[in-house]
C-alpha cells in the first residue's frame, strides 16, 4: 500500500476496519452518509465500504464537500512519508505548500521552485493529490488556524494572518467550512493549555519516536550563538520570510508503536505571518513525517543494522530549518572534527551573522545568509584557503539560485549542480541531500565514522558496505544508527576529505 496500489479501496478498506494507524496520513477516508472524512485509524464505527472514498490529502477530501472529523482531528496527522521516499514533483510541491510558499509568492512562485508552469503543476497535482494547490494551501492554513485557536490565547485576528489568510472573514468562513464550527466554538472545546507571549504548538510525530537520540544529535552539532540545548530540550534561532525568530523544542522519547506523539514546539516570531513557516521548519528538524514502522520493518532482520534498529526504535534522521545553513556547515566541517567545526562556524557566525534579541540564553544570533558570506574575502575566513573559497563559491551559487535547497528542485540535479562547485566531492552533496533535502536513501561509504562504527561492532567495513545496498530505500536511517552507536563518546566525523 505505498506505492500507486495503495489507492486500491479493497486495500484501504482493509487498513480503516483494523485501524491501522501506519496509515494515518497517508490516505483519508470520506463517508457519504455523514459527510465528514476521517483518518484511517477514526475511532468511530467503521462505515459500510459502499459509503466510503478515499482521498491522497485533506484538502482532496474538503474539495469533494467533506468536513474534518471532530473526534479523530485527520488534518493533524503528520504527512505523508511518501513526499520524502519518492520525491516526486507532488511530493517536494507539497513541502514548498507547508513552508507557505502559496501564501507567499502565489502559484506561480509554487511552480518556478519546482520546475513547472503553473498550469502544468495544478494539472499533476489534482492527478496526483486530488486538489490543486490553492485548495492544498487553502486547507494547511485551516489547519494552522485550527491549532492556534485551540492551543493559544491569542485573538482572532492574530490567528488569521499567522496561518495565512489574507483576512479575518476568509478566516472565519474556512474554519466554518473546514471543521463545521465557527472559531469560538472550536476554542471552547479547545483540551491545551493556556499560553501567553509565544505560541506553543505540538508537533505530531509518529512513533516509535527516538526523541533523546535526536536531541543528543543536535546537541552534539551546537554552532554557538545559534543553538543552544539543555537536558530535553533544543533551541535555536530562525531566519524566516518576514523576520527573525527562536523555536524551542521539547522531546523525549515516545515507544509505543504506531502511535501519535507530539514535540512541544515554542516559537517566538518577529512577524506572526511566519508562523506556518516556522512549523514546518520545526517539523523537517524532527523528522516528523518519518514512518519509522516501514524503516523497522526493512532493516530490523539485517545482521548489521537490525540490532541497532532493534535497540533504539524510532530513529529520526535529524532535518534543518535552512538548507542553505546546512550546506555551508557541511563545507566548513569538511576534515575537521564536530568540536572543531563548531568552533570555526561559530566564529563565522559572530563576524557575520546578524544579531537577534532573545529571551533564550545563548542565541544571539542568525546564522549568516548566503548572499552575506558570498561577498566575503576567502582569506579573512577562519579555515584553510582552499575549503574558504569553497564557502564563498557555495554561497554565490546559493544566492544566485543556481543551486536551490528549498527541496523544490529535483535532488539528482542539485546533487550535479553540487559537485560542479569547486571543493565538493559526493561525500559533501550526499550529506546536503540526507540533512537538506530530507532524502531517505543517502549512504556514505567513505565516511571516518560509518568506518569507525562498523569495526566497532565486529564487521568488515568493505565487506558491509558493498552489500549496503540491501538497505534500500532506508539507507539513511541505517547510517544514523551506525554513527549513533558513537554517540556521545566518540563523535561521527563530518568530515570525509573533499578536494
Amino acid at each position: 500500500m505505498r506505492t500507486k496500489q495503495r489507492w486500491d479501496p479493497e486495500s484501504c478498506y482493509r487498513a480503516v476496519k483494523s485501524r491501522d494507524r501506519r496509515f494515518d496520513g497517508v490516505f483519508y477516508t470520506a463517508v457519504r452518509t455523514t459527510g465528514i472524512y476521517c483518518r484511517p485509524s477514526c475511532p468511530a464505527r467503521t462505515p459500510a465500504f459502499a459509503n466510503v472514498s478515499f482521498h491522497a490529502s485533506p484538502a482532496a477530501a474538503q474539495a469533494a464537500g467533506f468536513r474534518a472529523c471532530k473526534r479523530c482531528l485527520p488534518d493533524a496527522t503528520p504527512g505523508s512519508p511518501d513526499w520524502d521516499v519518492a520525491a516526486t514533483a507532488a511530493g517536494r510541491a507539497m513541502r514548498l505548500i507547508a513552508d507557505g510558499v502559496v501564501d507567499r509568492e502565489g502559484v506561480d512562485g509554487l511552480a518556478r521552485r519546482v520546475g513547472y508552469t503553473p498550469r502544468h503543476l495544478s494539472r499533476l497535482l489534482v492527478a496526483e493529490l486530488g486538489a490543486s494547490p490553492l485548495a492544498l494551501a487553502r486547507a494547511k492554513r485551516a489547519q494552522t488556524a485550527r491549532v492556534l485557536i485551540e492551543t493559544t490565547d491569542m485573538s482572532y485576528v492574530d490567528i488569521a494572518f499567522a496561518a495565512g489568510f489574507s483576512s479575518v472573514r476568509q478566516f472565519n468562513d474556512t474554519v466554518r467550512e473546514v471543521y463545521a464550527a465557527s472559531p469560538t466554538d472550536l476554542r471552547g472545546r479547545r483540551g491545551g493549555r493556556r499560553t501567553t507571549g509565544a505560541v506553543t504548538m505540538r508537533l505530531a510525530v509518529r512513533t516509535p519516536f527516538a526523541g533523546r537520540a535526536l536531541l543528543a544529535f543536535l546537541a552534539h552539532h551546537l554552532v554557538p550563538g545559534v543553538e543552544v540545548a539543555g537536558p530535553g530540550w533544543y533551541a535555536r534561532t530562525l531566519d524566516l520570510p518576514h523576520g527573525p525568530g527562536t523555536v524551542r523544542l521539547d522531546v523525549d522519547d515516545a515507544a509505543e508503536p504506531g502511535e501519535t506523539a507530539f514535540a512541544t514546539a515554542t516559537f517566538a516570531l518577529h512577524d506572526l505571518r511566519d508562523t506556518a513557516a516556522a512549523v514546518e521548519r520545526a517539523r523537517r528538524l524532527v523528522d516528523a513525517d518519518c514512518d519509522p514502522l516501514a524503516v523497522a520493518d526493512h532493516l530490523a532482520g539485517d545482521p548489521v543494522v537490525g540490532p541497532l534498529v532493534r535497540a533504539t526504535p524510532g530513529l529520526r534522521v535529524p532535518g534543518q530549518v535552512d538548507g542553505d545553513e546546512v550546506a555551508v556547515r557541511t563545507v566548513i566541517g569538511q576534515q575537521v572534527s564536530v568540536v572543531g567545526a563548531c568552533t570555526v562556524t561559530g566564529r563565522i557566525v559572530a563576524a557575520h551573522g546578524r544579531r537577534v534579541d532573545s529571551d533564550i540564553p545563548g542565541l544571539t544570533h542568525l546564522f549568516p545568509d548566503a548572499a552575506t558570506l558570498a561577498a566575503v574575502d576567502p582569506e579573512s575566513l577562519p579555515m584553510p584557503r582552499a575549503r574558504g573559497r569553497a564557502v564563498v563559491a557555495l554561497c554565490a551559487a546559493l544566492a544566485s539560485g543556481a543551486v536551490a535547497l528549498d527541496r523544490g528542485p529535483d535532488r539528482d540535479a542539485v546533487r550535479g549542480s553540487l559537485l560542479a562547485l569547486p571543493g565538493i566531492g559526493p561525500w559533501t552533496a550526499d550529506y546536503v541531500a540526507m540533512r537538506a533535502l530530507g532524502h531517505p536513501d543517502v549512504f556514505l561509504p567513505t565516511d571516518v565514522g560509518v568506518r569507525q562504527a562498523l569495526t566497532d561492532l565486529g564487521q568488515a567495513p568493505a565487506a558491509v558496505v558493498a552489500a549496503s545496498g540491501a538497505w534500500r530505500p532506508w539507507r539513511s536511517y541505517a547510517l544514523m544508527h551506525l554513527w549513533n552507536t558513537l554517540m556521545p563518546a566518540v563523535a561521527p566525523a563530518l568530515p570525509h576529505e573533499e578536494n
